[in-house]
């Protein structure tokens, strides 16, 4: 059977779409401009991570209910991707406490539909886009089991704080028994093959209750500020 490439697109054809992306441009650059102008007051802040597909029977679910609150009577804004699951819990329990419960919604073809415990909302085209608005703004990240969004999240902020991009921040994995594998991985092969260092390894903390996750956040915090640094906002804005 012979084989052929795919129709090649024309010159036209390419105009046409350089057009349409160069025009994409400026919709990018407004999701980031509300993004800081929105998100600039709410600091000290913790993002929040975890599946959309937990209902509230779920005990992730319930944990991170508390978890929320108590990060909200603590004076933390807390920060979730707007959707429902522990995006959910997480509002949820902000918005019982003190300070302001934030969602960074997305729009997808499945899963994500804004859940109704927002204080503060924005709405995002781009992945990228609203990645930079959890990582700027958070002061820690509380990661909490999921899917592959939830390890995308954690991958991310795990290399921005290992290779210098973003600031050093407390970063949570509630949940021994889920992440457990994971971390025996990254001990008995990443470490093993030396594609990570022995202190990439001290880089996160292991919780399995609310207080446990508190504790652990104002003990990382006890002889600093919370908010970024000069130096380290200098960081922040290559991120």
């Amino acid at each position: 059977m012979s084989r052929k490439l795919p129709h090649h697109p024309t010159r036209l054809d390419q105009k046409q779409r350089l057009s349409q992306e160069s025009w994409k441009v400026f919709q990018i650059m407004a999701e980031f401009v509300q993004g800081y102008e929105t998100l600039a007051s709410i600091e000290p802040a913790v993002s929040v991570f975890g599946s959309a597909r937990f209902d509230e029977d779920n005990p992730w679910y319930e944990l991170t209910v508390e978890i929320g609150e108590k990060l909200s009577d603590a004076g933390f804004a807390v920060i979730s991707g707007g959707g429902p699951g522990i995006m959910e819990a997480a509002n949820r329990g902000a918005q019982a406490g003190g300070a302001p419960s934030v969602g960074l919604n997305i729009a997808l073809p499945h899963e994500q539909q804004d859940n109704p415990y927002q204080d503060v909302s924005l709405h995002f085209q781009h992945f990228f886009a609203r990645k930079v608005m959890f990582v700027k703004y958070a002061s820690a990240y509380v990661i909490v089991p999921g899917g592959f969004g939830t390890l995308d999240e954690m991958a991310e902020i795990l290399t921005l704080v290992q290779t210098g991009k973003t600031r050093r921040i407390p970063i949570i994995l509630v949940g021994s028994s889920f992440w457990e594998g994971l971390i025996a991985w990254f001990r008995d092969r990443l470490l093993a093959e030396k594609t990570i260092n022995e202190s990439d390894m001290e880089l996160f903390t292991l919780c399995d209750t609310a207080d446990e996750a508190i504790d652990a956040i104002f003990d990382f915090y006890r002889n600093r500020g919370v908010t970024a640094t000069e130096e380290e906002q200098e960081k922040l804005l290559d991120l």
